[in-house]
């Protein structure tokens, strides 16, 4: 372990790969279910903990769209990003980029114009309030139509929603990055910034897609670049950073265990890699939980974890003025200045 003081265990950082929808504790579950008039299928928030143990991304995934039905109204949805933006602060998150599902809530009768002002009118004050600068990805749903997604992008862009770019999330087995060219050409030709996830339980080939056919500026996961040694050598050249979850990559079975994760491979072949929380409510932790846990299971210096956060930073959307301030900030903890 790092001899890291208690008062700041792991570095000031920015978190990249974060599902809003993803942070609904159980308790908050039940709380908006019971505002909202809603039965849900468990008795008490004990049984809905019991059934967070998955066996894939699409048992995770069963669960995580059955617990959206409690997001029904603006209220809701700034009640979520407030939880978490509480719970960031204190893991040290000092810049949030937050991906939401927008066609997840359409699908079930939500307004647009709910989801994106639910969350937005929180993300207007979190720096003032939180500290965290933040920005807003709309994350498309590659197991439903690229046409659908092509028709919310449009709907977002009409009502001028706040959003800095898009992401491509849900099931990646079987849907692979090609078929949603259309959806990101028209992003790029709005100026928006294009990500995607890639490499968790898909092949080597979907990163590749994702560069090439899509154009992505970085990628989500990516771990499964390992499977072919040209494609690193790529990232590694071209500084592509992935946004790695360690927690969830076990928690999902896409790595048997956090021993085993090639997170410490990434790192040694020159690869930009950032550590996230991915879903935190489903896979067992927040990123400040994700940083304590690889550096002592990988035995990471106050310098490697230095590195990853710095990584984030440089690897963020943030203006140059913003990130220089928050690269200051790792170089203080570094050297255990007081920021």
């Amino acid at each position: 372990m790092s001899d890291s003081p208690t008062w700041l265990p792991t570095p000031p950082c920015a978190e990249l790969h974060l599902h809003i929808e993803g942070t609904l504790e159980p308790d908050l579950v039940f709380a908006l279910a019971e505002r909202n008039g809603i039965d849900l299928p468990d008795p008490d928030v004990a049984a809905l903990r019991a059934r967070y143990a998955f066996t894939d991304l699409q048992s995770f995934l069963d669960l995580y769209y059955e617990n959206m039905a409690v997001l029904r109204t603006p209220g809701d949805f700034a009640e979520m990003t407030r939880a978490y933006l509480t719970r960031a602060r204190a893991a040290g998150v000092r810049h949030a980029e937050i991906m939401f599902d927008p066609q997840a809530h359409l699908a079930r009768g939500v307004p647009l114009t709910t989801s994106v002002e639910g969350i937005a009118s929180v993300l207007r004050t979190s720096e003032a309030e939180f500290g965290i600068s933040t920005g807003l990805i709309a994350a498309f749903l590659r197991d439903r139509p690229a046409s659908e997604a092509l028709e919310v992008l449009e709907d977002l862009l009409a009502m001028e929603a706040p959003i800095i770019g898009i992401g491509l999330d849900s099931a990646e087995v079987g849907n692979p990055p090609s078929g949603f060219t259309a959806v990101y050409d028209r992003a790029r030709r709005a100026g928006l910034h294009l990500v995607a996830h890639a490499g968790e339980e898909g092949p080597p080939s979907y990163i590749a897609g994702a560069l090439g056919d899509l154009g992505v500026e970085r990628i989500d996961h990516g771990i499964r670049c390992l499977d072919d040694p040209a494609l690193v050598a790529r990232l590694a050249a071209e500084q592509i950073p992935l946004t790695v979850c360690p927690l969830s990559n076990v928690r999902l079975r896409a790595v048997p265990s956090l021993a085993e994760h090639p997170l410490r491979r990434l790192i040694e072949a020159g690869v930009i890699v950032t550590i996230n929380s991915d879903d935190p409510a489903y896979f067992g932790g927040y990123v400040d939980d994700n940083l304590h846990a690889v550096r002592e299971v990988h035995k990471l210096t106050d310098d490697e974890l230095a590195t990853l956060a710095a990584n984030s930073f440089r690897a963020s959307f943030l203006d140059d003025e913003r990130r220089d301030a928050l690269l200051a900030e790792v170089e203080a903890w570094r050297t255990r200045n007081v920021y």
